[in-house]
Formats: structure tokens, C-alpha cells, sequence
């Protein structure tokens, strides 16, 4: 089969991408800013797969701007919402107002920064669940998770970045899977391990934990997304597991209003 019907053949619900617009606010990170990757780069870049929709989250240069966010869930439609970050301090009010406009996580950047700080994650995580039903997401290096295990193991809907990103902590990753956490497939070139083994290694514990992503547009990563990230998905899983890690696990954590 050609590489292009493969991909068509596969709905994707992309778990993690960047929108980028200089038009909003942008904060340089550690002296980082990303050029610009609008909804039209967004689309144009996947218009060779299947897309059905996807997560927006914000990055560390975001901080907690909401204009650029609520800008992008306009521009692409309900089958997509956000992933955001916000201080502890958020009003209620706020939480569900941007429920109401697709926001459906919020952000914890722990590798950069950029959002809340860890102290307050299990306070914040408690209080929106309780709210929206919203999940925390953590950017975070899996070889810190042993820390934060006992954390994470009381709230009720976690996912974690780009497959933890380390091989050190691995394990704890396996063992909060193993508790309903989720883990995006994301940044395959981001990780210091192969990617075939830990997508089946995570599986094996529990197949409605992994969630696929382009990353796009990878922003600081070694290197950027390809669409052979998205056959490698495949490859490991085949085709059964695959279309569960690439549509509907997202979907049934994410909740979209068009998809849901």
C-alpha cells in the first residue's frame, strides 16, 4: 500500500500541537521564541492524514495567555480543543467559560516552565476536575516521577508528555499507566529510548493509555515531525491497537463536542 493511503486510512485525533501566532502574546523562554506556526500551517502540514481533530497546548512562551488559544479553537472547529495553563489562583467563573469555548486541560510545564508551579498542582488538578472534568497534563522528564508518584496517584485524570522523555523513571511511568494514567505518544525524536519497545511496553499495561500527536511544530525538539512517526505508530502496534492510540483513546479523554 502506498505510504499516502496508509495514512488516509487511519483517523487521527492529534493529542499534542502547537499554534503559534505572533499576533497574541509571546514570552521568550530561557531567550526562546518559536517563529510562527499558524491554523493554516497547521492544516496545510496534515493534510495528508486523516485528521479529525486535536489538543492545542499552550508551551512554556505561552505562559498564561488565553487570547491565541481561544483565537485557534474559533479557527478550527469543535471537532478540537485546548490544553491551557492558568494560575491557581483562576476564578471559577473562568474555568468554565473557557470549558464552554473547548478548553479541556490544564498545562503543568515542568522540563520549562512557563505555567503554575508544582506545588500547586494537586490543589488546581482537584478543583477543575471537580469544576469541568478537566485533566492535567505534565510536560515533565519521567526521571522526576518517582517524586511526584504518590501526586499523581490521587488525582483522577493525568496525562504525561512525550513518553516521559527518559529511560531513568521509566518504570514509574509504567506503574501510574498501570493506575489510569495517560501518555502522549509524542516527540519520538525528544526521547533518549526506542520508541517501538516503550509504545508496546505501555500498551501491554493498558491499551487506552497511549495517545498519539505530531508535535507539530516541534518545537526545540532534535527533529521535527514526520509522517513516518505516525507509520512507526503502526508498525509497532499494528493496526488494531494502533487506531485506538491514534483516534480513540484521545477522543474518549478528550471529549470534542463535534466528536465526542
Amino acid at each position: 500500500m502506498p505510504t499516502d493511503s496508509k495514512l488516509r486510512t487511519f483517523k487521527v485525533f492529534d493529542s499534542h500541537f502547537h499554534i503559534i501566532d505572533k499576533r497574541f502574546p509571546l514570552v521568550p523562554n530561557n531567550g526562546y521564541l518559536p517563529d510562527d506556526f499558524t491554523c493554516e500551517d497547521y492544516l496545510e502540514r496534515t493534510k495528508s492524514v486523516n485528521l479529525t481533530g486535536g489538543a492545542i497546548v499552550s508551551g512554556s512562551f505561552q505562559a498564561l495567555d488565553q487570547s491565541y488559544l481561544i483565537d485557534a479553537l474559533q479557527k478550527l472547529g469543535p471537532g478540537f480543543v485546548g490544553v491551557t495553563q492558568l494560575p491557581a489562583s483562576v476564578s471559577d467563573e473562568e474555568v468554565l467559560r473557557l470549558n464552554e469555548l473547548g478548553v479541556r486541560a490544564v498545562r503543568f510545564n515542568l522540563k520549562r516552565g512557563g505555567s503554575e508551579k508544582v506545588e500547586n498542582l494537586e490543589g488546581l488538578a482537584m478543583r477543575i476536575y471537580d469544576l469541568a472534568r478537566w485533566h492535567v497534563e505534565l510536560y515533565v522528564d519521567s526521571r522526576d516521577l518517582p517524586d511526584l508518584h504518590d501526586t499523581l496517584d490521587r488525582l483522577p485524570a493525568v496525562s504525561i508528555d512525550h513518553l516521559g522523555l527518559s529511560k531513568d523513571g521509566f518504570t514509574t511511568l509504567l506503574s501510574l499507566v498501570e493506575r489510569g494514567v495517560r501518555v502522549k505518544a509524542t516527540g519520538y525524536s525528544r526521547v533518549d529510548f526506542e520508541v517501538k519497545g516503550a509504545l508496546r511496553e505501555i500498551c501491554a499495561v493498558n491499551q487506552d493509555a497511549l495517545m498519539f500527536g505530531t508535535d507539530l511544530p516541534s518545537t526545540r525538539a532534535p527533529r521535527p515531525y514526520t509522517d513516518d512517526d505516525l507509520l512507526l505508530t503502526v508498525e509497532a502496534l499494528g493496526e488494531e491497537t494502533a487506531r485506538k492510540v491514534l483516534y480513540e483513546n484521545a477522543v474518549a479523554f478528550y471529549r470534542p463536542k463535534q466528536l465526542s
